[in-house]
């Protein structure tokens, strides 16, 4: 047997195995514009939230994760979800994921949260075939079990930082799950940007396509023209984190050796893009964000735009300096 032919049918048997335990399928709806608008506005008190992070991906993805847990005033943490990724970094989705499942690991292990690894899921080994078709992975199977035990009142927040697939996948899974979530996504630019080639949109283009067409509440952080403005410095990370603790160090390490990487000289600045995506959800004032119509992700790397779509938020602005500071304190407890 051909290896795609064994994989489009172990595919196959894992959906049919999903679907067999789970409710019956229900098909969407029109969106309800004023309920929508009511979802996305920022909620008070503790929340709970779960993580979906390419970790292994880059150095932004370990501030991120760090940030979280040091926010647990706000935040409560239920669930982290190891997310695909494909770059020089791995040999191909499924070994990006389990790179950032690792990666994870070591992240609890320098905060001493040893107590948070068991609520750790791998991810996606691909990405989704078409819009239709979920990836089947422990995390997707999670987060679509798990949604299920909020309501609209007291939703589930998702925060996600890497390629979209986990979370577009259990939405196909179980389609009902967007009436009890509410999806902060770091993906895709700035609408007014030349493209949309951005990362974490072009690996999933189908993925994205439903989060942005499907009616799920969703907070949109675009990378270039809006979170590319948070960056910080050699200079800047030694002053104020060097030698507060081991996870501090390591952050600094791993920036300085990503930069010396990607830009070779001893100047530079460095987009720490995933921790704006945390942030929308503290009490700081941290970000300007509005709404406008939900755009669509094209396959060309482009959106289109129709005015009778539902609504997002989209963050436009982000406060750096504001931003820093908080993440630099609550890195350094």
């Amino acid at each position: 047997m051909q290896r795609e032919e064994r994989r489009i049918m172990d595919s196959e048997k894992a959906k049919k195995e999903w679907e067999a335990a789970t409710s019956a399928r229900v098909e969407g709806a029109p969106v309800d514009h004023a309920r929508l608008i009511r979802r996305l506005e920022k909620p008070q008190g503790r929340v709970d939230v779960v993580l979906d992070t390419d970790t292994y991906n880059e150095i932004d993805d370990q501030y991120a994760l760090a940030y979280l847990i040091r926010s647990d005033d706000k935040l409560n943490l239920k669930a982290i979800y190891a997310a695909p990724f494909f770059n020089d970094k791995s040999s191909g989705p499924a070994d990006g994921m389990e790179k950032s499942y690792q990666e994870i690991m070591n992240v609890l292990t320098l905060l001493e949260r040893e107590d948070l690894k068991e609520m750790v899921y791998r991810g996606s080994t691909e990405y989704m075939p078409s819009e239709s078709e979920p990836v089947i992975s422990d995390a997707a199977k999670d987060l679509a079990e798990r949604a299920m035990q909020y309501t609209e009142e007291h939703p589930l927040y998702v925060i996600a930082i890497g390629a979209i697939t986990n979370v577009s996948s259990a939405l196909v899974m179980k389609p009902e799950i967007k009436d009890r979530i509410v999806l902060i996504w770091l993906g895709g630019n700035a609408v007014n940007w030349p493209h949309n080639r951005e990362f974490n949109l072009f690996q999933d283009v189908a993925g994205a396509r439903v989060v942005f067409g499907c009616g799920v509440p969703l907070v949109q952080l675009p990378c270039m023209g809006v979170v590319s403005a948070f960056t910080t410095s050699g200079p800047e990370l030694e002053h104020h984190l060097r030698g507060k603790n081991k996870l501090c160090d390591y952050l600094i390490d791993v920036t300085t050796e990503e930069a010396r990487v990607c830009y070779g000289g001893s100047t530079w600045t460095r987009p720490i893009w995933d921790v704006t995506a945390v942030a929308w959800l503290l009490d700081g004032d941290f970000e300007e964000d509005c709404l406008i119509h939900s755009p669509i992700p094209e396959y060309d790397d482009r959106y289109a735009f129709d005015n009778n779509r539902h609504f997002i938020k989209y963050v436009y602005h982000i406060k750096r300096d504001n931003l820093f500071a908080d993440l630099f304190e609550k890195l350094k407890k």
